[in-house]
């Protein structure tokens, strides 16, 4: 019998929920832990006060002396919670965060005087070793020096008995190595680009701010049962398992009843979250059974991405409790949906606008339709880095699937806004007479406000869809910082937005256009041009694939191939004129990609032949020894008869040693062609290789592996299976 799994067995389905009480409502607790506006009128002084607040709304800096106030008030605040350390939190190049913890305690050089001491050389700066993380070349281990620097914009939160303080991270010399900083110019770009197109609205238009709602999915599993797979343990997947009977055909677990430890875990899960300031409010059970969602209320862009990635570990943290192991992976399950973390993105003026929301007049439909019409024609023109953006090795295995959006990406914006677009494209171009004005206005931009209450079914196969009063991008995978697809995302369509303004400009200059026909007359051209992005069918079809083609999008199934457009001229282009990142930034990050694929897929081929030949072979032998014992028993008791009466018995052990051969055989190939991928003298050749030559092993490995599973004796086998996997008791 296999012991270590049917103790985690026994361990899982003796759990008893976590019990936990929630003593007071969401909103008296809501951000009590954050150092937000309330705390900062009660702890800092005035002119502290005012500092940061323009920091916050006009991006100015904060005066070192003003820093000093600043660093005392936030000591004082986190003093009266018992907060014993402070620390500069960050987001590096590893696609999770990083800190390190210094205590308020202080002592003179003789040790007397002790002191609670933190001021603002510690909040403003900090020097954490930057060669230790990943940097692309651009720190080498002699030039190790690299400084965090706080961002007034997301406020300080406690967690534990810990002051953590935003920061951006970046080198000695100004690059940046982190995904916050990159991020921060980009909204700083569309702001100032957008707020220049409002004003053709609105006047009173002086700043506009991307928002973003993430939804973040992800899996549960029972820690015990966690434990017993290497494989969940080191890549947070599962590489060997066979599909459970009974998985998600029924539908059944879909918003569901929330299983009562699941439901446990989700309380307090959000009891933290409101003391964290991360405004959660949806949950539910996803498709896959022991798949469950998690999603806020929007927020501004900097600010969402930083509470998601604290939200990550704060699941983490409070899993343990109890007695869970979340996985964030793309794919952790064969044969069931994988996670995403959809990104719901808009534009939202000083005024209280939503620029992707229609209105209630003509002019302010045209206004939807100008930053609607844009955001297609920017993804039309960077499709391909809006897919690299989304690309990584745990990805791969979720998109195209029967669950997510394809590789390809393409825009859905229904059958109602397909109309209104062909009604404008129909428009004639040049002057318009005062009937079409009218005409225009009433028939087109008018309608709007009825037909998009609900304009139209959703498409669970689009990338990247129009919702209402949003786009969803819905190709980002669950484990992914959303830093990486908003920095791409707000930088296209700031890009597009300024050569829009430029057009419009150009056109009533020369043309002697009113503002309103200069509009029309380029969305109207745009409309033309970006037809081939639009795509209301079904995503996952042969037929879509082969039309894709002939449009000439991408289909970049591979993470090594789809990064490529990280670093083409148009793309280092864009962020360079854009000021988000200048092309040092930009190879050092495709650099850090591709080697972070090469060596994820170097751990799991490492694992696999370590689980394949450590548990799966052993296993089979051993019961492939019981039969053997078997048909020597038969021959002696039936003599020259036992051929025929022991015929299953000999083509069991015929069939698990042809299984294990098939394992052993491909293990030794995988392995060769491992060794020849790590000599390759470039990251592009040898991620590149691990994905053509070396990947390729782990389905037939896992093959022959899944099918031992269903020969081998349920007892013997080692491995904790899908259907105690999945279905949380």
């Amino acid at each position: 019998m296999s012991t270590f799994r049917f103790q985690a067995l026994g361990k899982a389905s003796s759990r008893k929920p976590v019990s936990f009480e929630e003593t007071n409502k969401k909103s008296e607790i809501f951000g009590s832990n954050v150092f937000n506006d309330k705390a900062m009128r009660q702890f800092l002084t005035p002119d502290a006060y005012k500092a940061v607040k323009s920091a916050i709304e006009h991006g100015t800096k904060i005066d070192r002396k003003i820093a000093d106030y600043v660093a005392m008030g936030m000591k004082e605040w986190a003093l009266t919670k018992n907060v014993t350390h402070y620390t500069h939190w960050f987001q590096p190049l590893t696609g999770t965060t990083a800190e390190k913890h210094d205590a308020f305690f202080e002592t003179s050089f003789d040790g007397s005087d002790p002191v609670e001491k933190f001021g603002g050389s510690q909040l403003v700066q900090q020097e954490p070793d930057a060669s230790s993380f990943p940097n692309g070349g651009i720190r080498n281990t002699f030039e190790a020096r690299g400084y965090t620097a706080w961002d007034p914009t997301s406020p300080a939160f406690i967690f534990g008995s810990t002051l953590c303080i935003p920061t951006v991270f970046v080198s000695y010399t100004g690059e940046a190595l982190d995904n916050k900083t990159p991020l921060l110019r980009a909204l700083s770009a569309i702001d100032a680009a957008a707020t220049e197109v409002a004003k053709y609205f609105d006047k009173n238009v002086k700043k506009v701010t991307p928002t973003l709602g993430w939804e973040q999915e992800y899996f549960l599993v029972d820690a015990a049962l966690a434990n017993s797979r290497p494989d969940i343990l080191a890549t947070g997947r599962t590489l060997l398992g066979h599909t459970s009977s009974k998985g998600q055909q029924l539908d059944d677990h879909y918003f569901g009843s929330i299983p009562t430890r699941v439901l446990q875990y989700m309380r307090e899960l959000e009891y933290e979250c409101m003391l964290l300031g991360i405004p959660v409010k949806t949950r539910h059970n996803e498709v896959a059974p022991g798949q469950f969602e998690l999603a806020p209320i929007f927020e501004e862009t900097n600010l969402a991405v930083d509470h998601n990635s604290l939200l990550m570990d704060v699941m983490q943290k409070v899993a343990e409790r109890h007695d869970f192991k979340v996985l964030f992976h793309e794919k952790p399950f064969k044969g069931v949906n994988g996670s995403g973390k959809h990104n719901n993105w808009s534009l939202a003026t000083d005024t209280g606008v939503n620029l992707l929301s229609p209105g209630k007049t003509p002019m302010s439909n045209l206004q939807f339709l100008t930053f609607f019409i844009n955001t297609i024609k920017a993804v039309n023109n960077y499709e391909e880095l809006l897919r690299a953006s989304i690309a990584s090795a745990s990805n791969d295995h979720r998109l195209g699937a029967n669950e997510a959006p394809p590789a390809i990406i393409s825009v859905f914006i229904g059958q109602q806004l397909t109309k209104v677009l062909a009604e404008l494209e129909g428009v004639t171009k040049g002057k318009l007479s005062p009937k079409e004005k009218t005409d225009l206005k009433l028939n087109v931009v008018g309608k709007l406000p009825d037909v998009l209450l609900d304009n139209t079914d959703r498409n669970r196969t689009s990338p990247f869809a129009f919702t209402g009063n949003k786009f969803e991008f819905r190709a980002v995978g669950s484990s992914a910082n959303c830093a990486v697809s908003m920095t791409t995302l707000n930088s296209i369509v700031a890009k597009q937005l300024i050569d829009f303004k430029k057009e419009v400009d150009a056109l009533v200059e020369k043309k002697d256009l009113k503002k309103d026909e200069a509009i029309f007359n380029i969305l109207r051209e745009y409309i033309k041009e970006t037809k081939n992005i639009l795509f209301e069918g079904d995503g996952y079809s042969e037929a879509w694939e082969k039309e894709a083609k002939k449009r000439g999008l991408s289909n970049h199934k591979t993470t090594p191939k789809a990064l490529k457009a990280k670093v083409s001229k148009e793309a280092v282009k864009l962020f360079e004129e854009l000021g988000v990142m200048n092309h040092v930034e930009v190879e050092a990050r495709y650099e850090i990609e591709l080697e972070e694929y090469t060596k994820k897929i170097q751990i799991e081929g490492r694992v696999l032949g370590d689980i394949a030949r450590n548990h799966v072979i052993p296993t089979a032998i051993k019961y492939q020894n019981t039969l053997i014992e078997n048909v020597k028993g038969l021959k002696e008791i039936f003599g020259k008869d036992f051929e025929k009466i022991a015929k299953e018995q000999i083509g069991l052990i015929k069939e698990i040693s042809e299984h294990i051969e098939g394992i052993n055989r491909n293990i030794d190939a995988m392995i060769e062609e491992r060794k020849k991928a790590n000599n390759l003298n470039s990251a592009e050749k040898m991620a590149e290789a691990y994905c053509d030559k070396v990947k390729p092993y782990f389905e037939i490995i896992r093959e022959h592996s899944d099918k031992l599973e269903l020969l081998v004796d349920d007892e013997m086998w080692t491995l904790t299976k899908y259907r105690e996997l999945l279905f949380v008791k």
